[in-house]
């Protein structure tokens, strides 16, 4: 088992204050959902544990297994087993998605410079099993990356990605924003199918919905920069039915 641990984390961006003192602590086998309004600091959470330049930590530790997480560049995170599905991922035009999967598995795969390049045959298989588990197209594979993709494709695109990386910790980032019926019950599924004892899932999120095909161990509230509040999936319902509001006059009354 390994553990992603984050204590009194600080975070500002541009000089303001975005993530005032999180505690969170995920050990793999587990799936842990962060709920919370717009601007509460979820987006900010996953790309400083992922190590965007934007973010800057003020105070505060993120530990991976026991190493000092923050110390590490974006690629030695990435290559320790951290994944992060963007909730806006870009386009890359003229690189297909074959390609794309192959060079970024490539580069997961090095140690101290050397190349350790997954053998073609291997990789193709690899490959056929995840599109077949995922129910995605062989025609998709030909593609350019997220170019004319709609919104369910290039959320499928990032499950493709996290089940080919196979990461100790995926970090998914309202990976279900803006998706009709049947593509979240396809990005559900993908995330279901990653869990296991040796993953742990970090799945940031606006809405229950999503929560009523993934079945997270714990569900936390997010609020102006701080956990304020964690408990299980009927955490989730509460909020469903009745908003952010009454966790913030819980919060302003003393009673969180």
């Amino acid at each position: 088992m390994a553990t992603l641990e984050v204590r009194g984390l600080h975070v500002t961006v541009e000089g303001k204050e975005i993530l005032k003192g999180i505690d969170l602590t995920i050990p793999t086998g587990e799936v842990h959902a962060v709920m919370g309004p717009n601007g509460s600091g979820k987006s900010t959470l996953a790309l400083t544990i992922m190590g965007h330049p934007r973010y800057k930590v003020t105070a505060g530790s993120v530990a991976y297994d026991g190493t000092d997480l923050l110390a590490l560049p974006v690629d030695q995170r990435a290559k320790a087993g951290m994944f992060l599905a963007f909730q806006y991922p870009i386009a890359i035009p003229g690189v297909s998605v074959a390609s794309f999967l192959r060079t970024a598995l490539n580069a997961r795969r090095q140690t101290d410079g050397q190349k350790n390049d997954i053998p073609i045959p291997q990789f193709r298989k690899l490959l056929a099993e995840k599109t077949k588990l995922l129910e995605v197209d062989d025609a998709f594979l030909t593609r350019s990356v997220n170019e004319g993709f709609s919104g369910g494709e290039k959320k499928r695109l990032e499950m493709l990605q996290m089940h080919m990386f196979q990461p100790r910790f995926a970090l998914l980032d309202e990976t279900d924003s803006g998706l009709d019926i049947d593509a979240l019950q396809t990005v559900a599924m993908g995330i279901e199918a990653l869990r296991s004892p040796e993953v742990g899932i970090l799945l940031i999120t606006h809405y229950e919905r999503i929560l009523r095909y993934v079945h997270p161990d714990y569900v936390h509230v997010l609020i102006d920069g701080r956990i304020v509040r964690t408990g299980g999936r009927e955490l989730a319902a509460e909020l469903e039915n009745k908003g952010y509001d009454f966790v913030r006059e819980e919060l302003y009354a003393g009673k969180v």
